[in-house]
């Protein structure tokens, strides 16, 4: 796996729109490669606020939006529609706006869906979506993403994948139902860290005060199991989107100088 990379901007809209710019860089190059490109999106304010930003920029036509899948590292467990799916608030941030391929959007099912109630099930369905998907040069049972990314919370955790529950310990499968999420909704369909490092570029975004103990916490050498955001690393390429607030706490010598 890659050592973390540390980029710091001045602040949070600043952060994301330089991490849409650099988004929009990847996916175009990954399309001029390969064909395609795959992108893991993530929720909470810094992945919506990037996709925001995404929507907004003048570059964004330069990706070929027909040729991109899209997936989840997580999403709570709630019908369809709901305000707090990320699905739904990816979609009124960006994905209603840009004409992708609605085959190659690749949603986790919603609560009182195919699957009912049962997030397990859900869960396991995601898991076969994405081995389908995979092919003999990713090795493994997921595709191997251009970019995956992951919002950091307080707790350090990423995606659903919380200090010290059942699913930051998962080494086998590839999708977990998350029962007792500290943060509400308690039930949650979450990758685990295996899924996560089958990426090529993992990006992690913080942004504001109340992520500065988790950021250094994450960069100091802590344990996955205790802070998630640690075990979280691309197979190229690992690197840490923070805006000033969230950067307090770390080292001057993680980052440097001209990254502010």
């Amino acid at each position: 796996m890659s050592a973390p990379q540390v980029v710091v901007h001045r602040d949070k809209e600043l952060m994301a729109q330089a991490a849409a710019a650099r988004l929009i860089t990847k996916i175009v190059d990954a399309q001029a490669a390969r064909g395609s490109a795959s992108v893991v999106l993530t929720g909470g304010r810094n992945g919506n606020g990037l996709l925001a930003a995404l929507a907004g920029a003048p570059a964004r036509d330069a990706v070929d939006w027909s040729r991109l899948d899209l997936w989840w590292g997580d999403e709570r467990f709630l019908p369809d529609g709901d305000p707090e799916r990320n699905e739904t608030q990816a979609r009124t941030a960006l994905l209603d706006s840009v004409p992708l391929d609605p085959a190659r959007v690749h949603a986790m099912a919603p609560a009182g869906g195919p699957y009912g109630n049962d997030v397990d099930a859900a869960a396991e369905a995601y898991a076969a979506e994405l081995a389908a998907a995979a092919g003999p040069e990713d090795h493994g049972p997921v595709p191997s993403f251009d970019v995956l990314l992951l919002g950091v919370g307080p707790d350090t955790h990423v995606a659903s994948l919380f200090p010290e529950l059942p699913g930051v310990r998962e080494t086998e499968r590839t999708v977990v139902g998350v029962r007792g999420a500290p943060k509400p909704p308690p039930t949650r369909v979450s990758l685990t860290l295996p899924a996560i490092r089958a990426a090529r570029e993992v990006w992690l975004l913080a942004a504001g005060e109340d992520k500065a103990q988790a950021t250094a916490m994450a960069l100091s050498g802590a344990g996955e199991i205790q802070a998630p955001a640690a075990g979280a690393r691309g197979r190229s390429r690992t690197l840490w989107l923070l805006d000033e607030a969230a950067a307090a706490r770390l080292p001057r010598d993680l980052y440097p100088p001209a990254s502010a």
